[in-house]
């Protein structure tokens, strides 16, 4: 079995023309989130029912 993993990519939400951009990773294990400027930094990572929610609570 092949484990998902996007690698890092920049966000759909994120500004075409704007340093303030955020940058995901999709893995089966969950959902990383990170600034694009700062990519040794700290990142965050959601389990996938709550990466959903927040794509959810984004649209409404």
């Amino acid at each position: 079995m092949v484990d998902r993993d996007t690698g890092w990519f920049k966000s759909s939400y994120s500004s075409g023309g704007s340093n303030a951009c955020v940058e995901v990773r999709i893995t089966d294990a969950g959902v990383g989130v990170r600034d694009s400027k700062n990519p040794t930094g700290p990142h965050l990572t959601l389990k996938p029912k709550a990466w959903t929610g927040f794509i959810e609570g984004l649209t409404k």
